[in-house]
């Protein structure tokens, strides 16, 4: 029988409250303080660091978990990994729904197929150099997980879930000890890193003349037809329409459970990897019923549209943000006591990396529009696409140049070509120096690929 006084009712209602207020806090700060606005750090990070600070003095003085208190339920810590993890994939699920109708010519297939190169090749760098990294600290420092540093393009290139996802498997197949706070540490480092490198880039940009900061938001007003379309189910009609977005959502992440499920009863030691791909099977199965989904329209089977884009972008804004702030303020500074030097390395290391090949690709590939498409890869790259969102609009806060389309399109290719690497990255533990093989000759095949212009041009007569 539940009481409804219990703290175990109310727990979760109270960590939801706080994670909101918190938000609302942050947002409040980042409008009354220049500097704060200056920095381009997003609303969620801002939120996740105060949280994690409040966390880290409250434990230093009672002793106790914060989030393990009464208040919470008595397992808050544990609800915060979970909202992390979970909403990496209903933020997936609800970006693959929303519209995608745009036709590219050759050249701009071609463009965004070079945009999923460069991302994979951003994760590749930073696995190179994180991996490398964490395999020579082992040779010196006796138990350290070498195989730590892969962790580095998952924090900074695909953000807090995934990056706790492959900490877990660590921790959970490998005995990597703290493995899911050295992933969340890592990808709070990225926010940071998008952060610090992407106002510094801007600075000298400004000092040459070529940007000026804005000291008000650019408002764009939406019109009616980029909310709904003429034949859509009405906004409010029997079912509100955002219960419908929600439940096409949540429907699709059962379908991706179920298939898990059955994955993982055949092959139960891939159980954790399986699991850990929760993201992938969501992606992959709101693909499939969005075709469904189309095709039915097409066939006057079923008469309206039930998905909306403009209310898929705002679960998929909803899920990012929690994930972020959850992620950082479930970070336990207590298991980093013996890898935090290492985790400063990779870090520096991997926003220095990251920022010096971008500048290159940009300049060699993507020669219409180099500071856009740098400040946009540089943002997603160390954070998460509204990282980069957020720095493109600095520079180009009408998004007339490609580099927007380029962010959101890249993810077929990217998938496609990073899929490999997820799978090695598993592995990596067993066997790290042929980890890092694996990702330096992947990499000078995408290299050869992207640079083929340069690399292969005609000489002239």
């Amino acid at each position: 029988m539940t009481n409804f006084w219990d703290s175990s009712v109310w727990g979760f209602i109270a960590l939801m409250a706080v994670l909101g207020i918190t938000l609302l806090f942050a947002n409040l700060l980042k409008k009354q303080f220049r500097f704060l606005k200056q920095s381009l750090i997003p609303t969620s990070v801002l939120g996740g660091i105060i949280l994690l600070i409040i966390a880290v003095i409250y434990q230093n003085i009672t002793g106790n978990v914060m989030f393990n208190e009464n208040l919470f339920g008595g397992n808050g810590q544990a609800t915060l990994e979970l909202l992390t993890y979970h909403c990496l994939a209903l933020g997936f699920i609800s970006s693959t729904y929303r519209s995608a109708s745009a036709k590219f010519g050759k050249k701009r297939t071609v463009e965004i197929i070079d945009s999923g190169v460069t991302t994979v090749s951003g994760y590749l760098i930073q696995a190179i150099f994180g991996l490398g990294i964490t395999i020579l600290i082992a040779l010196v420092v006796k138990d350290f997980f070498s195989a730590s540093g892969i962790i580095l393009p998952f924090g900074y290139g695909q953000g807090t879930g995934q990056a706790m996802n492959y900490g877990n498997i660590y921790e959970t197949d490998y005995g990597f000890v703290g493995g899911k706070t050295f992933g969340l540490s890592i990808a709070a480092c990225g926010f940071l890193s998008a952060a610090i490198g992407g106002v510094i880039h801007l600075n000298i940009m400004k000092k040459r003349g070529q940007y000026k900061f804005n000291d008000e938001d650019i408002i764009e007003a939406l019109n009616s037809e980029q909310i709904e379309s003429k034949d859509e189910v009405p906004m409010n009609g029997s079912i509100d329409k955002m219960s419908i977005q929600v439940s096409i959502v949540f429907a699709t992440y059962l379908l991706a459970y179920f298939a898990i499920y059955f994955l993982a009863s055949l092959v139960p030691g891939f159980q954790s990897i399986l699991y850990g791909f929760n993201f992938l099977f969501g992606v992959l199965f709101a693909t499939l019923v969005k075709k469904v989904l189309s095709s039915l329209n097409k066939k006057g089977v079923v008469k309206k549209q039930y998905v909306n884009s403009f209310l898929m972008n705002r679960i998929c804004g909803l899920c990012f943000d929690i994930m972020i702030i959850t992620g950082i303020a479930a970070i336990r500074i207590e298991f980093l006591k013996d890898t935090w030097w290492a985790l400063l390395i990779l870090a520096v290391v991997g926003a220095v990396v990251t920022y010096l090949y971008l500048r290159v690709a940009c300049k060699t590939v993507f020669k219409d529009c180099v500071e856009e498409q740098f400040l946009c890869w540089y943002g997603m790259l160390t954070g998460t696409a509204s990282t980069g969102m957020i720095l493109l609009r600095e520079v180009d806060p009408e998004f007339k140049t490609h580099a927007a389309d380029n962010l959101v399109y890249q993810n077929f290719p990217a998938i496609a070509l990073g899929f490999p690497m997820m799978i090695v990255a598993t592995m990596c533990p067993k066997m790290p120096v042929i980890t890092w093989l694996i990702c330096l000759a992947y990499f000078v095949v995408l290299q050869v690929y992207l640079f083929r212009k340069s690399i292969f041009k005609k000489k002239s007569k």
